[in-house]
């Protein structure tokens, strides 16, 4: 009877059971873990590219570099671009496209992120 006994609490061991579950959700926590990385670098892109606008949009309306300015407000590691033309009225519109550094493959190939800003020309009459 000790023998069928020992036999029965071995067959309804679950020992590794929890190792082997942890094995199978692992993949899914490193997705999300992933994917909540790469909503930050989103949104520090999104920072990085209004930052470059507004010192873009500054500058090109005091008759100075704004593209410059522009690359200098951001971090030397983003890959933007900084457009800032002296405007013809009273105002000066910058515009910097920064390309987004992808963690996850499947998120798409080209993502970008687009922000404007506007000040009124420096008047030196």
């Amino acid at each position: 009877m000790g023998v069928l006994r020992r036999m029965w609490r071995r067959a309804r061991d679950d020992r590794g059971v929890s190792m082997l579950e942890f094995a199978g959700f692992l993949p899914i926590l490193l997705l999300v873990g992933l994917a909540t990385i790469q909503l930050g670098l989103i949104g520090y892109a999104a920072n990085q590219a209004g930052s470059g606008a507004r010192a873009a949009a500054r500058v090109a309306s005091q008759d100075g570099v704004g593209e410059a300015a522009g690359q200098a407000a951001m971090s030397d590691w983003i890959d933007a671009t900084v457009s800032a033309p002296k405007g013809g009225g009273d105002t000066t519109t910058a515009t910097v496209v920064v390309q987004v550094p992808l963690l996850l493959p499947f998120v798409g190939e080209d993502l970008t992120v687009t922000k404007r800003a506007t000040m009124p020309n420096d008047d030196d009459d």
